[in-house]
C-alpha cells in the first residue's frame, strides 16, 4: 500500500492508497497558520497523522511501500525550498519523516500532483492538451502537453500564480506586487467578502451560504465580478500561451463551482481576448476535489 499526504495551507489530508488509487482511509487535521516555527507544526502533524492512521488501521510497517507528499511551494529532492504562503524555506521534509519512518519518501509541489490525479482519473482524462490550476490559500498549475505533464529540470516550476497582472498592485507573499495569486486565491475572495460584510471568522462553507442567500445584494455581485474579472485575465494569458483543449481548476475553487465557472467562461468568451477566439477550451473543475492531491501524491512516487 502507499500513504499520499496533502498540505494546504491550512490543514493537512492524509489517504491510504490501494493499487488502483482508490482511497481506503483517509484523515485530516487543520492546524493554524503563520505559527512562529511553521515548519516544526507541518512536520509534527505529518508525523502524528501517520501515527495515528497506522494504528487506527492495524498496519504492518513493512506494508507501506512508499509516502508521498505534497507541498504548495518549490521542491525539489525531498526539500521544500520555499513556501511562501506557509512562510516555509529550506525544509528537508523527507530527512524529517525519515526520522520517525524508514520509508521511502516521493516530494512534489501539490499543483502538480493534483494536476498528475486530474489528467489520469479526473477531469482532464479526455484531454492531451491542458491546464490545471489549483486556487485556494494561493494559485499554483500544471501544463500537459501531448499528454506528458511539462517538467523542468531543477525546480517544480509553472508558478502561474506569481505572473504580474496588476502593475504596481497589492503586494504577494512573493515579495512581488501584482501577482495573479494575490488577485485570484480563492483566500483572497473569502477575505474580501468577510471584511466587507463584516462578517466573523467562518470557514469557506458559511461564506459558499452567506453568498447563495444573498446573490440579489448589489455589492455582493460586483465583488464576485471584480474577483471573476482578475481570474479571467491570468487564465486568458495561459490560454494564449499553451493553446490547451481544456482547462480545468481544483482546489478551494472547486467547491464554489456553481456560482464562480459560468461567470468566468462566460467573460472570458464575451470580452473576446482570446488569440484563437474560433478555438474555446473545455472550462471544468476538479472532478477528485481535494483528493487530487493525496491521489497525485501517491501517483507521483511510483515515477
Amino acid at each position: 500500500m502507499k500513504i499520499g499526504i496533502d498540505v494546504g495551507g491550512s490543514h493537512i489530508g492524509l489517504g491510504i492508497i490501494e493499487e488502483s488509487c482508490t482511497i481506503l482511509y483517509k484523515k485530516e487535521r487543520d492546524y493554524l497558520l503563520h505559527e512562529k516555527d511553521m515548519s516544526k507544526v507541518v512536520i509534527d502533524t505529518i508525523v502524528q497523522l501517520l501515527k495515528e492512521i497506522i494504528k487506527e488501521n492495524k498496519i504492518n510497517i513493512n506494508d507501506i511501500e512508499l509516502i508521498g507528499i505534497t507541498f504548495p511551494g518549490t521542491v525539489s529532492n525531498g526539500v521544500v525550498i520555499k513556501s511562501d504562503n506557509l512562510g516555509i524555506k529550506n525544509l528537508d521534509i523527507e530527512k524529517e519523516i525519515k526520522k520517525e519512518f524508514n520509508i521511502p519518501i516521493y516530494l512534489q509541489n501539490d499543483a502538480k500532483s493534483a494536476a498528475i490525479a486530474e489528467k489520469k482519473f479526473g477531469s482532464l482524462k479526455q484531454y492531451d492538451d491542458a491546464l490545471f490550476l489549483i486556487a485556494g490559500t494561493g494559485v499554483g498549475g500544471a501544463v500537459f502537453l501531448n499528454g506528458e505533464l511539462l517538467k523542468p529540470k531543477r525546480y517544480s516550476g509553472f508558478e502561474i500564480g506569481h505572473m504580474v497582472i496588476q502593475k504596481d498592485g497589492k503586494k504577494c507573499n512573493c515579495g512581488r506586487k501584482g501577482c495573479f495569486e494575490a488577485y485570484a486565491s480563492i483566500r483572497r475572495f473569502k477575505e474580501t467578502i468577510q471584511k466587507e460584510f463584516g462578517l466573523p471568522d467562518i470557514d469557506g462553507k458559511n461564506i459558499k451560504e452567506f453568498i447563495i442567500k444573498n446573490r440579489n445584494d448589489k455589492k455582493l455581485e460586483n465583488m464576485i465580478d471584480t474577483y471573476i474579472e482578475y481570474l479571467s485575465i491570468g487564465v486568458v494569458n495561459l490560454i494564449n500561451i499553451f493553446e490547451p483543449e481544456a482547462i480545468s481548476i481544483g482546489g478551494s475553487f472547486a467547491y464554489y463551482k456553481d456560482i464562480l465557472l459560468e461567470k468566468l467562461e462566460k467573460r472570458i468568451i464575451e470580452k473576446g481576448e482570446l488569440f484563437n477566439k474560433e478555438s474555446i477550451p473545455k472550462f471544468t473543475v476538479a472532478e477528485l476535489k481535494n483528493d487530487a492531491g493525496i491521489i497525485g501524491a501517491a501517483m507521483q512516487g511510483t515515477k
